[in-house]
């Protein structure tokens, strides 16, 4: 019997009682080993380059060299290496800058360990995770927007318009779910799940699935009555 290669995380935040945290958690799991900690950007970067870890945990405000920056850095030379970013910072900016680095998920540091974990096995996967939290945060800040009478933030082209069933699905993943747990939800195949992700990534022209969840928030494509989440 092949056993599943473990899934190998570098740890990069400035602050080493928090690495230590963060590698103690993480390394207690069967399947997830440890492999280096870095206390800034760059060098996590020397550390990704020689250690060629499948998942680095990453800060974003870190001295020299920030989160933001080796986040793009890391993906531009190893796309092979995922990156999960785990911050304090829950602003809509800091959000969206981290996404369009190119990680593949956005969580708080007040994340439980069991999020984290599974945060990480997803990114490991290649796919994209937005912790819920982090969803409701923006679309917080695009309600307090439009009851001030403001228009939500754009940068992308005018004019998208996403299917009923995009938005549905944008929305679960918003929340947390796994493609399965769409599936489910809404009765489609994993291929129809995917090709509606697919054509929201092309409209929204998102490089990642998080990054396409964080655009749709941010334009204001999965707020209103008749688009509320429905996966719990």
């Amino acid at each position: 019997m092949i056993e599943n290669p473990l899934i190998r995380v570098l740890v990069a935040d400035d602050h080493p009682v928090v690495r230590e945290g963060l590698s103690a958690i993480v390394d207690v799991e069967d399947d997830i080993t440890v492999v280096g900690q870095a206390w800034d950007g760059a060098e996590a970067m020397r550390q990704a380059h020689e250690l060629r870890p499948d998942v680095v945990l990453m800060d974003l405000k870190m001295p020299n060299v920030d989160g933001v920056e080796a986040i793009e850095r890391i993906r531009a030379e190893l796309p092979h290496t995922h990156i999960l970013v785990l911050t304090t910072y829950a602003d809509e900016e800091y959000i969206m800058a981290g996404i369009r680095a190119g990680a593949r998920g956005y969580l708080l540091k007040d994340a439980s360990p069991d999020e984290l974990v599974r945060a990480i096995r997803v990114a490991a996967r290649g796919e994209s995770l937005l912790q819920p939290t982090v969803a409701a945060r923006v679309l917080d800040k695009l309600g307090e927007m439009m009851t001030a009478g403001e228009s939500p933030p754009s940068e992308s082209p005018p004019g998208i318009r996403l299917t009923a069933r995009e938005r549905e699905v944008l929305r679960l993943l918003a929340s947390g779910a796994r493609t399965r747990d769409v599936t489910e939800a809404l009765f489609i195949s994993e291929r129809t799940v995917k090709t509606h992700v697919a054509n929201a990534m092309q409209k929204l022209d998102a490089n990642t699935r998080a990054e396409a969840v964080a655009k749709a928030i941010q334009l204001g494509l999965l707020s209103g009555d008749d688009q509320k989440p429905g996966f719990s």
